[in-house]
C-alpha cells in the first residue's frame, strides 16, 4: 500500500458495486464484526449502495461497548479512591456506569488520567511509588498483547504498584454465541482483520463448517468492505462455507505467534460477560495465576457491586443484530454523545455513534433544522 487513497477509489468501488449486484439473485443477511467496519461502512454509505436484498447487520465488535456494566463500576470504584492514579484510553470516560461516569469520578477529585498506551501507565507507577496505579485494559484480541507485556514488564522490573483491571473478550466465541441464538438472521460473517493480523484464522475454519456460514476476515477502508462483501455475497449464492482471507496484506493464516506467546504467558482463557448480551463461555482472557498479584480486581477486592442497567437503553438489541440505532425510541433525543445511556453511543467505534454522527435516521429536526432559512 503506498497511499490511503488506493482503497479509497470510486471507480473501483463502482466496479465492485457492479459485481456484487450482478451476483446477487436472493435475500442476505451479512454481519460486519467489528465496529471499525461499521463506522466505514456508515460513514461512506456502503449498505445503501448495496442491493436492496444485501443487508448488513451490525455485530458487537466495539470493545468499549461490550465492557460488561459490572466492571464499569469496578473501575469507577478503583478510581474514586485517593491512593489510586487510575489510566485509561479516552473513549472510556464518558461511558455511563450505574451512577457515574470516569468524568464525574474525575470531577470530584478522583486521579483519572488518560494515556494513549498501557506503557503509559507504567511509567506513571514508576514515577509514584507511593500510589497504586490502575490501567483499563478492555478491547479484543488486538489490544490484549500490549496490555499482556506491560504487565510482563511490571513483573519483570519488580514495579509491585502496577495492576490491570482486564475485560478483555475474544472473537471466535461470540460467533458461536450468535449463531446459537434462536434470534439468530445472519448468514455469513465480515471477520475483524486486524484481530487475525495477531490470532491468524485456525478458529474459523471450524465455525464456518458447523454453522454452514462463509467466514471472510476484511480490513477497514471502503474497498476492503466491498471486497468481503462481494466474495461473501459469490460463496452464499454458490452455497459454499470456507474462510476467506480477503486482507492479505495484514493478516498471516498462522497470525502473530510473538503476540500469542506472550497472550499464553499473561493470560488465560475464561468465561466472560458481554454488555447487552450475557455470559458467553471461553469468550475472554484473565491475568493468570502466574501473574495474579498485577489484577486490579483481585487486589482491590471489588466484588458484591449491584448494577443497574439504564431501562430505555436499548443497546443489547444493537449489539446482538437485533435493532438499528435510529430504530431506538431514544436515539438522538434523551440518548446523544454528550448525554449517553449506553455505550454504543459514546465510543468510537460504536454504532449508535456511527449513525449519530453520519446518518441521523429517524431523529426529530431540531427547531434551528426545522426554521426555514431566511
Amino acid at each position: 500500500m503506498k497511499y490511503l487513497d488506493e482503497f479509497q477509489d470510486p471507480g473501483l468501488a463502482r466496479r465492485l458495486l457492479d459485481e456484487i449486484r450482478a451476483t446477487v439473485t436472493r435475500p442476505w443477511a451479512l454481519m460486519e464484526v467489528c465496529g471499525g467496519q461499521t463506522h466505514t461502512i456508515i460513514r461512506h454509505g456502503i449498505d445503501q449502495l448495496l442491493p436492496d436484498n444485501v443487508e448488513l447487520i451490525h455485530g458487537p465488535g466495539c470493545p468499549v461497548c461490550v465492557t460488561p456494566l459490572e466492571v464499569i463500576d469496578k473501575a469507577l470504584e478503583i478510581a474514586a479512591r485517593p491512593d489510586v492514579i487510575f489510566c485509561s484510553f479516552g473513549d472510556m470516560l464518558r461511558v455511563p456506569g450505574s451512577d457515574r461516569d470516569l468524568f464525574q469520578v474525575r470531577s470530584r477529585g478522583g486521579d483519572v488520567r488518560v494515556v494513549y498506551s498501557p506503557l503509559d501507565a507504567l511509567k506513571i507507577a514508576q514515577q509514584n511509588p507511593h500510589r497504586q496505579v490502575v490501567f483499563f485494559g478492555i478491547g479484543f484480541e488486538t489490544t490484549a498483547p500490549p496490555n499482556a507485556m506491560t504487565v510482563h514488564q511490571a513483573r519483570k522490573l519488580g514495579i509491585p504498584n502496577f495492576s490491570l483491571l482486564v475485560s478483555h473478550v475474544r472473537v471466535p466465541p461470540a460467533i458461536e454465541a450468535i449463531m446459537q441464538s434462536p434470534s439468530c438472521r445472519v448468514q455469513a460473517f465480515l471477520a475483524a482483520g486486524h484481530v487475525c493480523s495477531v490470532m491468524g484464522i485456525r478458529e474459523y475454519p471450524e465455525l464456518a463448517e458447523r454453522f454452514r456460514v462463509p467466514i471472510v476476515v476484511t480490513g477497514f477502508e471502503p474497498l476492503d468492505i466491498l471486497e468481503g462483501i462481494r466474495r461473501t455475497v459469490r460463496q452464499l449464492e454458490r452455497g459454499e462455507h470456507t474462510v476467506d482471507n480477503a486482507y492479505p496484506r495484514a493478516v498471516r493464516p498462522e497470525g502473530n505467534p510473538a503476540a500469542q506467546a506472550m497472550l499464553a504467558d499473561v493470560f488465560e482463557v475464561t468465561d466472560r460477560a458481554w454488555r447487552g448480551i450475557g455470559t458467553i463461555p471461553a469468550s475472554g482472557w484473565r491475568l493468570s495465576e502466574r501473574y495474579r498479584d498485577y489484577d486490579a480486581e483481585y487486589r482491590f477486592s471489588v466484588e458484591g457491586l449491584t448494577t443497574r442497567e439504564p431501562a430505555a437503553c436499548r443497546s443489547g438489541e444493537v449489539l446482538q443484530g437485533l435493532l438499528k440505532p435510529h430504530e431506538c425510541e431514544a436515539f438522538g433525543t434523551t440518548c446523544t454523545p454528550r448525554t449517553p445511556l449506553g455505550a454504543t453511543m459514546v465510543s468510537s467505534e460504536g454504532a449508535c455513534a456511527a449513525y449519530y454522527l453520519y446518518r441521523r435516521l429517524g431523529t426529530p429536526p431540531t427547531p434551528q433544522e426545522a426554521s426555514p432559512v431566511a
